[in-house]
């Protein structure tokens, strides 16, 4: 899709109400399964590995949902870029256990949201961002042409975004010295020499180092963020738990998934998480060498 068509487009979906973007991501959401039969082999090749449904019933009842909710996500994604910060947060129903931001900024020693790709992630740090300054880490997309929507888009309230190199890892780290938080998708597969292989709902995936890194070498507080999305459009609730420990790849993975457990109907199944990146950097070129 052109730029200029993919912009449109974005406009006319974020003028509708979310009841009704969510009813259209839904259909959009089972006309993607049909058309990409290999996607849809990764979902149920994910879901079973993850062994969260007891039985066959519970698994397609949590694949069809899956289904559903992806399209979802595509559309909503495309609205919130567009809309202005007021009308983003006015779909946020609730934030428990924000007493944990308010704990770790007390501290001083900064806050590591990690976000997984489960529910709205998108309005999560917009939600943080009208309150308190957060630099969230994110790597620019393939086509080039999308690096202005996606900035535009995601660049709202006190939102600064860093590219994953070193130079935006030195962004976060100074984010974290002044006591500021920021954000990072753990669940995204690293570049070579940016991560381990550690158990993934028990299979090997290659997991960030990053997150582990930057907690070590700070102190700062670590908080799983999720915004679930609620049924019928009504908007979406976000969840903050507190990390005891992400000091390994694995411990962060587990982390994931108990998370990821709350509400797999959520999760991206389709991201095939146990693949290597084709197109690695050098270990000498990696994010992790400016920490």
């Amino acid at each position: 899709m052109a730029p200029t068509m993919l912009n449109f487009f974005s406009q006319l979906i974020a003028k509708l109400p979310l009841p009704i973007i969510h009813k259209l991501g839904k259909a959009l959401g089972w006309l993607i399964h049909w058309c990409t039969p290999a996607s849809a082999h990764i979902q149920r090749q994910n879901l079973t590995q993850s062994s969260l449904c007891a039985d066959q019933a519970r698994f397609k009842q949590v694949i069809h949902a899956n289904i559903g909710e992806t399209g979802k996500a595509i559309l909503e994604t495309l609205a919130i870029w567009q809309w202005p910060q007021e009308k983003a947060l006015s779909y946020v129903k609730n934030c428990d256990n924000w007493h944990l931001v308010k704990d770790a900024l007390a501290a001083g020693k900064g806050l590591i949201f990690i976000t997984p790709h489960l529910g709205c992630f998108e309005i999560t740090s917009i939600y943080y961002a009208s309150k308190h300054p957060i630099t969230v880490l994110f790597r620019p997309p393939k086509k080039s042409w999308l690096s202005a929507l996606i900035d535009s888009g995601r660049s709202k309230g006190l939102v600064k975004l860093a590219p994953a190199s070193m130079q935006g890892v030195r962004e976060l780290m100074q984010a974290l010295k002044k006591g500021e938080a920021v954000g990072i998708l753990p669940d995204q597969i690293p570049a070579a020499g940016e991560g381990e292989w550690a158990d993934f709902f028990g299979k090997p995936a290659y997991t960030m180092t990053l997150a582990s890194k930057l907690a070590e070498k700070t102190g700062a507080t670590v908080i799983m963020a999720y915004g679930e999305r609620l049924a019928n459009g009504e908007g979406y609730e976000i969840h903050l738990t507190k990390l005891d420990s992400i000091a390994t790849p694995a411990l962060l993975n587990q982390a994931i998934e108990r998370q990821i457990a709350q509400k797999p109907e959520q999760y991206l199944w389709r991201y095939n998480r146990y693949k290597a990146r084709r197109h690695a950097v050098s270990k000498a070129n990696s994010p992790d060498t400016a920490i």
